[in-house]
């Protein structure tokens, strides 16, 4: 006789129901307003640690209870001013954006657009020259970037004479069977630019 209670399921919790079953207010915010709140929180770092606490330490090893009301509860009794110091914060940055929106207009948009197709995309897919241009200049011999037909063999330049390869730092931790004939040079991007990194002679 067959079993017919012998399923396998998958199911996925997207964010949003996870949200949705877990949220401690039914407040219903106007559209657009979370976007504005969150970009004023990351600017003012009204919810960093160093301000509300480092909440998944918190949650997963001091809070001794189990629901949201209770961690609620305590959270608060534990931090009674830590909510409205991080709202203050938000508060004085909104305040900061209700300013300089008023002074955004038509013209600045027009170039902050051309800015950003122009001149920050073309930074950002074409940086590997200016790695190479470094790594040149440092070692006192001319680059030159490779050729579509070289790029297809995984080399995207060459320092002097010295076929090159410009991969991301997590590179290193990937175990890949690909063969590059070449020198690699790993990058790490950061906020305020990127660090090289290279051992060739």
């Amino acid at each position: 006789m067959k079993n017919y209670f012998n399923i396998v399921m998958k199911i996925k919790l997207t964010n949003k129901y996870i949200e949705s079953v877990i949220s401690s207010t039914e407040f219903k915010f106007p559209k657009y307003s979370t976007q504005i709140l969150n970009l004023a929180a990351q600017n003012s770092q009204a919810t960093r640690p160093k301000v509300v606490g480092q909440l998944s330490e918190l949650i997963n090893k001091e809070f001794p209870g189990k629901t949201l009301k209770e961690w609620d509860a305590w959270y608060k009794k534990n931090n009674p001013e830590t909510i409205n110091i991080a709202a203050d914060k938000i508060v004085k940055m909104i305040e900061n954006f209700k300013e300089v929106v008023k002074k955004i207009d038509k013209k600045m948009i027009i170039k902050w657009v051309d800015d950003l197709v122009i001149a920050k995309s073309f930074r950002g897919l074409r940086f590997q020259e200016a790695i190479l241009i470094k790594i040149s200049e440092e070692l006192k011999t001319t680059y030159k970037l490779a050729v579509p037909a070289e790029e297809s063999r995984g080399i995207d330049g060459y320092i002097g004479k010295k076929p090159v390869s410009i991969k991301p730092i997590t590179y290193k931790t990937k175990h890949l069977s690909e063969k590059i004939d070449a020198e690699i040079i790993y990058y790490d991007k950061k906020k305020d630019g990127i660090t090289i990194e290279f051992d060739f002679d």
